[in-house]
């Protein structure tokens, strides 16, 4: 069984082909600046039985989604990047939704009805369901009733969070006529890199308790107890938690009124410095980028050392608060762009966890190679810590062929 796994931006198209049969990677790409004719671009790494055809800014110009679904038929099916003869070896295509809201806690088989459903709940995602349902349209009349198409939730592995962790203190009606709760985000890695934690560690999610960190551009971390989550940094938007790339994190909403008050801002105003134009690059003043924000520390910059002051002393305060939830706790794990591969910060972290009785094997962890899999705590550390590589592809691929294969 051949997988498609789709996530569409705005304006872009992010692509994977899996041979799920041995789950492996067969092709993978993204098609970039859709609906800008102009600059539109697809890049790609397709994998043969030779090696792999690779090949970066293609010009191509793609008008809309439909337009991007067929240049990625075109790229694998086609010429020196062909992987399959013809699109009908595909059997079924995943999709990543970002917001399911309280509609759907878990993968499913989409349909009419899952359509308006996400249609329903573009308002809780402005920026990310709209395009995930242009998509899903351009999918089916690509590929037309034979090839199933399967929506993957990223905010469905979260549906398990009891209410004391998922609602706000807002007058109650808000939440029974908007659904204005905590529903969090980078489910899919989440779910995955846990399962993946229990697996290394030979023993059972269900008797499990791990605290994950994704930290990337975007950051969440998420309390796992007996394979659940009962709470998770991200809120009703990717705003909330930790302090990100862009993003500001948690924030008083008082300070959100004052700047709006004072610089007289609009809600758009606002939503764009909020998610764009705060985080480590609002405090550094420099870089959304950690690499850059961490050379720039190194030079003494001290702004650059007070937005990554920020960020450890906030990874560190939310894995201390999901311990104390989950009164105990068995695992830590670094995954997503940063946690894969700052390790001076998932040091500095562990450092500050002390009373955890973590202890790390700094040469180890310092000597890791960026994106591989690995324990960094040594042998007589109390809590275990791992760098774990995500694979939210894989996850919606497997998900993907789970239902199909249940019909």
């Amino acid at each position: 069984m051949k997988v498609l796994v789709i996530n569409a931006g705005s304006s872009s198209l992010k692509y994977q082909l899996i041979d799920m049969e041995n789950e492996q990677l067969i092709a993978k790409g993204i098609c970039e600046r859709v609906k800008d004719v102009t600059k539109s671009c697809i890049s790609y790494t397709h994998y043969t039985a030779n090696g792999k055809v690779a090949a970066k800014d293609v010009p191509v110009p793609m008008e809309n989604h439909t337009a991007a679904f067929h240049e990625v038929k075109h790229v694998l099916t086609t010429g020196e990047t062909k992987v399959i003869d013809d699109i009908s070896e595909i059997t079924a295509v995943g999709h990543r939704v970002v917001q399911g809201g309280a509609l759907f806690n878990k993968s499913v088989l989409i349909d009419q009805s899952v359509i308006d459903g996400i249609e329903s709940l573009c308002d809780l995602a402005p920026l990310h369901n709209p395009a995930h349902l242009e998509g899903i349209r351009a999918s089916i009349a690509l590929f037309g009733p034979d090839v199933l198409q399967v929506a993957v939730f990223d905010n469905a592995f979260h549906s398990t969070m009891p209410p004391e962790a998922y609602m706000y203190g807002l007058p109650y009606e808000y939440y029974e006529k908007y659904g204005i709760r905590k529903y969090g985000f980078h489910g899919t890695s989440h779910r995955f890199v846990s399962a993946r934690c229990a697996e290394v560690m030979g023993r059972p999610i269900e008797e499990l308790k791990i605290v994950t960190c994704h930290l990337g551009n975007g950051s969440s971390i998420t309390a796992v107890k007996n394979g659940k989550v009962i709470d998770t940094s991200m809120g009703l938007t990717p705003l909330d938690g930790e302090i990100m790339g862009t993003r500001t994190g948690a924030i008083d909403a008082s300070a959100v009124l004052y700047v709006m008050k004072k610089e007289n801002k609009s809600v758009t105003e606002m939503e764009e410095l909020l998610n764009k134009k705060s985080g480590i690059l609002g405090i550094s003043g420099l870089s959304s980028d950690d690499r850059d924000v961490k050379k720039a520390a190194a030079e003494g910059n001290e702004r650059a050392k007070l937005a990554r002051g920020i960020q450890i002393y906030e990874i560190k305060k939310f894995i201390g608060a999901y311990t104390a939830a989950m009164d105990g706790i068995d695992a830590i794990v670094f995954t997503g762009g940063i946690g894969e591969n700052a390790e001076d910060m998932r040091a500095t972290v562990c450092d500050g966890l002390s009373y955890l009785g973590i202890e790390i094997d700094k040469p180890y962890n310092s000597t890791l190679v960026k994106g591989a899999e690995g324990e960094i705590s040594t042998e007589n550390s109390k809590v275990r810590v791992f760098v774990l590589p995500t694979n939210e592809e894989l996850l919606i691929a497997r998900d993907t062929r789970d239902i199909v294969n249940s019909l």
